[in-house]
């Protein structure tokens, strides 16, 4: 059976950006075209020495709704192509209006903060809320665009007194971890939940008796299997050509969750705390 010239192409277009486990994705199928026509998700994943999740990514990065609309593309090859859409609400192509570009883009991030709203477990959310408030120390770790909700929360609970520390150095975020002890939590933020460095890290905290907090989008990956506690900011992934550049606006969404919900387990604390943090900085503030 052929393959359609237009899964060719797409796979040759964003080959250089891909990520090695999603190459091992792509290079499976170029070179078994016949039998993927017939393989389900955990099929392919097995045969490329993969995750699901990764195969799932891939075939988002390629332009499809998911594994099954691509598989569907190779059981119909004589089918139109579907229409780039890797992003619920959010196709974009080259004759698209920019100024309608803020209106989608506010529109896909209402759309996640509903979607957070429904995964988020208020259960989970207490837990992580004590975890947080009761530690000794909190390390905090993450890559990428994870980079922008972890200093945030890094920012939020240094105000409020609580002793943290975030390194961009994944050597320097392992030796951290290597140094916490049952009396601390570490927090990682990773949107697939299989970013290497922020795993790693993550696993080590835990075997050195921490408490481990995950920020996540995805259930079963490897960052949730080391995490006592996870936090879902969603249901499945968003991406524009693989990037998941809304990641933040649901993840940002649960620091100030946190943020709000430690000042609420000891508010006259807190509070405290915050106006001498305030005053800290007073003489900061620009006169002109």
């Amino acid at each position: 059976m052929g393959i359609p010239v237009d899964i060719r192409q797409r796979i040759g277009n964003i080959y250089a950006s891909l990520r090695p486990a999603e190459r091992m994705v792509a290079t499976y199928i170029r070179d078994h075209y016949d039998d993927v026509a017939s393989m389900t998700v955990s099929d392919l994943a097995d045969k490329a020495g993969v995750s699901q999740p990764t195969v799932i990514r891939f075939a988002r990065k390629l332009g499809f709704t998911g594994y099954r609309d691509l598989r569907y593309t190779f059981n119909h090859p004589t089918e139109s192509p579907q229409s780039f859409d890797p992003l619920d609400g959010f196709d974009l192509h080259p004759w698209d209006n920019v100024d309608e570009i803020p209106a989608r883009a506010a529109a896909g991030a209402k759309s996640m903060l509903d979607e957070l709203l429904e995964s988020l477990s208020t259960k989970d959310f207490r837990k992580a809320v004590n975890l947080i408030g009761g530690a000794r120390v909190i390390d905090i770790y993450s890559v990428e665009n994870s980079v922008v909700p972890a200093t945030d929360l890094n920012i939020k609970l240094g105000y409020l007194g609580l002793q943290c520390r975030m390194n961009t150095d994944a050597y320097m975020q392992r030796i951290s971890a290597g140094h916490l002890t049952d009396q601390d939590v570490a927090v990682a933020f990773s949107y697939s939940g299989s970013s290497d460095d922020t795993v790693r890290a993550l696993r080590l905290a835990r075997n050195q008796g921490a408490k481990t907090i995950a920020i996540t989008n995805f259930n079963g990956t490897p960052l949730s299997n080391w995490a006592d506690v996870c936090l879902y900011a969603g249901r499945g992934e968003r991406t524009i050509y693989g990037n998941a550049i809304f990641s933040r606006v649901s993840h940002i969404a649960i620091v100030d969750m946190l943020y709000m919900g430690v000042i609420l387990s000891d508010y006259t604390r807190y509070s405290s705390a915050l106006d001498d943090s305030g005053r800290y900085i007073r003489d900061r503030v620009f006169q002109g």
